[in-house]
């Protein structure tokens, strides 16, 4: 099997499943879609369960329990991979992300390994957020700039597509972050690892049904991640070669890559 496998995560999002599956294959009708539910107790993986069933280009991974992001989107990745996929695609099922933009991200990848839709690029913007959500998500993508030397706009956005390639060269095992951060810990690895990054314009919109998963927690998580690895990363250009420990695949320029534009 070859060819592009969307992974939408799911937890509480029966409102929302259908019409975005119907949008992305209506977008991209040859793409694949597997969908990761962790146990949603309002019925989502029996309805992807139902979908799947009339359609063979929808695939369902249930879990069984609530584990974040980051697992999620890396058993999707494992599982795209068992089975050969090409390209692997990030997409959140509320709506957030818009199916139509995916042929951009994809037609990005012909001169590139990882396409991040970006919100904060010419051309990219945001809809329908509240004041202080957009602050938040600013600021943070610029603390992440700042700490990390990451040449990013929108580190933090989880709608992308990377080759598969990409995805075998990269060590997920090792990315703990469990939510919103992961979207942040390996982009940071493929810029260190020299992958070739773009960023694409993309319009996000906030959910129109349901909740969204966002929380203090996942906030604190990524500020202190992020200022944790940007301290790491200070200190190791300060350390004589001979004594270094860096991360595997990170490049001699401080973290950034001339690859990524």
């Amino acid at each position: 099997m070859s060819g592009v496998l969307v992974v939408v995560p799911t937890y509480n999002e029966v409102e929302n499943l259908e019409p975005i599956l119907e949008r992305l294959h209506a977008a991209v009708p040859g793409a694949h879609a597997l969908v990761v539910d962790d146990g949603s107790p309002d019925g989502t993986g029996e309805l992807a369960e139902k979908l799947a069933a009339l359609d063979p280009r929808v695939h369902v991974l249930r879990r069984a329990a609530k584990a974040g992001l980051g697992p999620a989107y890396v058993a999707g990745f494992r599982w795209g991979r068992e089975l050969g996929y090409d390209v692997l695609v990030e997409m959140d099922a509320d709506g957030s992300h818009h199916p139509e933009q995916l042929p951009d991200l994809l037609a990005a990848l012909d001169d590139a390994d990882l396409a991040l839709g970006s919100r904060y690029v010419p051309g990219g913007r945001v809809e329908a957020w509240p004041v202080h959500r957009l602050l938040l998500s600013r600021a943070g993508n610029l603390w992440t700039r700042w700490s990390l030397r990451l040449p990013l706009a929108d580190a933090t956005g989880g709608f992308r597509a990377v080759r598969a390639r990409l995805v075998d060269r990269l060590p997920f095992d090792e990315v703990a972050s469990q939510g919103y951060c992961f979207q942040v810990d390996w982009a940071w690895r493929a810029v260190r690892a020299g992958a070739r990054v773009v960023e694409v314009p993309i319009t996000f919109t906030e959910r129109e049904f349901g909740r969204s998963k966002m929380s203090g927690s996942i906030v604190a998580e990524a500020l202190v991640r992020v200022t944790w690895w940007g301290l790491q990363d200070r200190l190791a250009d300060r350390l004589p070669d001979r004594v270094r420990h860096p991360v595997p695949g990170r490049v001699r320029d401080g973290g950034r890559s001339s690859a990524v534009r």
